[in-house]
């Protein structure tokens, strides 16, 4: 039965059924919602992807654009037996079209009962804010700090932005007016805990109370420490949520469910960035992924009969968030339906 081809390089193998199969399949819940998946037509690519691009950072060598229908295909395959959903947006990238990507994820996403959150230009003025969430199916927008403008040279050119910068206020006031969904992934080197994403996320949350603020990646809090210097701060606000997209450190989850519980935590993949094979290993401030694919990135490899058993990256998150769970006693049902399903069901209704 397998290998089966996924996306990209990617395939799906013995190694991921027999992984799925001992850890995750019984422990998952039956309907799962994965509320942080990139969905995009290749053809709104306007400028070629080249290898030197690729070579800047290494999510540009695996975030190959990947359709509505390869998603769906691929959904059936790494989750087989459940239920699952979506929360999709495009790829933040001004080489694609973005106006064309919105149009392309809100049609895929209202073919299928999926729901589509649109790219966000901040140049954009309050009519075309209005006009994005009316359309059907999308609950809201999706910031990146590159929208702010182009650099082929490098993608963190505005890494050290203000949120302001890319989330203007005055889109946010419309935001706040409709209730809808934001997913931020905060700027900084320092990721979340860095005081200026710490003072802007808590004067979005005091300013616009109604936005549903969903801080992507943890806020890239990959390691314990960071974790702690910047989910900590922000855990008494029972209104602010956080996505586990991309987080593979157990410890990270641990301290998350400790700050913030299950009803603030919400599932989502980053696919098709994570259906890369491998792991990850931590150091205090950052890590290293391992991948048994020849990519630039990966130059220390590990031995063959330890790339044997890699498994795909969003199988070993899921996993990472049951290690957390299990080593909090976190063991009933009804949290781990929270953490997968419920608390994005409850935020996206439209």
């Amino acid at each position: 039965m397998y290998p089966k081809h996924l996306h990209y390089v990617w395939n799906y193998t013995d190694t991921d059924h027999a992984f799925w199969e001992e850890h995750l399949t019984d422990w998952l819940p039956e309907s799962i919602i994965d509320a942080h998946v990139h969905i995009t037509d290749p053809a709104l690519r306007r400028v070629p992807m080249t290898g030197e691009m690729r070579r800047q950072y290494w999510v540009s060598e695996v975030l190959e654009p990947m359709t509505a229908e390869t998603l769906e295909e691929c959904y059936r395959t790494v989750f087989p037996g459940k239920r699952v959903t979506c929360v999709a947006f495009g790829s933040p990238d001004l080489d694609y079209d973005i106006d064309a990507s919105n149009d392309y994820v809100q049609q895929e996403c209202s073919k299928r009962d999926w729901r589509g959150l649109s790219l966000l230009l901040p140049q954009w003025d309050q009519e075309k804010i209005e006009k994005e969430l009316a359309r059907p199916g999308i609950v809201g927008l999706k910031p990146y700090y590159s929208m702010i403008g182009l650099n082929r040279d490098t993608r963190d050119q505005y890494i050290e932005a203000s949120i302001f910068d890319f989330l203007p206020h005055h889109v946010l006031e419309v935001l706040d007016e409709h209730r809808a969904w934001v997913t931020l992934h905060v700027p900084k080197a320092g990721r979340l805990g860095h005081p200026d994403n710490l003072r802007e996320i808590r004067e979005i949350r005091r300013r616009y109370p109604h936005i549903v603020l969903v801080i992507a990646h943890l806020g890239r809090c990959y390691t314990e420490k960071h974790a702690r210097e910047g989910i900590l701060p922000l855990a008494d606000d029972s209104g602010l949520f956080f996505d586990t997209s991309a987080v593979v450190n157990p410890d990270s989850h641990r301290i998350a469910l400790e700050a913030v519980g299950t009803e603030r935590l919400i599932y989502g993949t980053d696919n098709p960035v994570f259906f890369m094979r491998g792991r990850r290993q931590f150091t205090e401030n950052s890590y290293v992924n391992r991948t048994n694919h020849d990519f630039f990135f990966n130059k220390v490899r590990e031995s063959p009969e330890i790339e044997a058993n890699y498994t795909l990256m969003m199988y070993e998150d899921i996993f990472a968030i049951k290690t957390a769970m299990q080593q909090l006693g976190i063991t009933d049902m009804a949290s781990r339906e929270s953490i997968f399903c419920r608390n994005a069901e409850r935020k996206m209704k439209k």
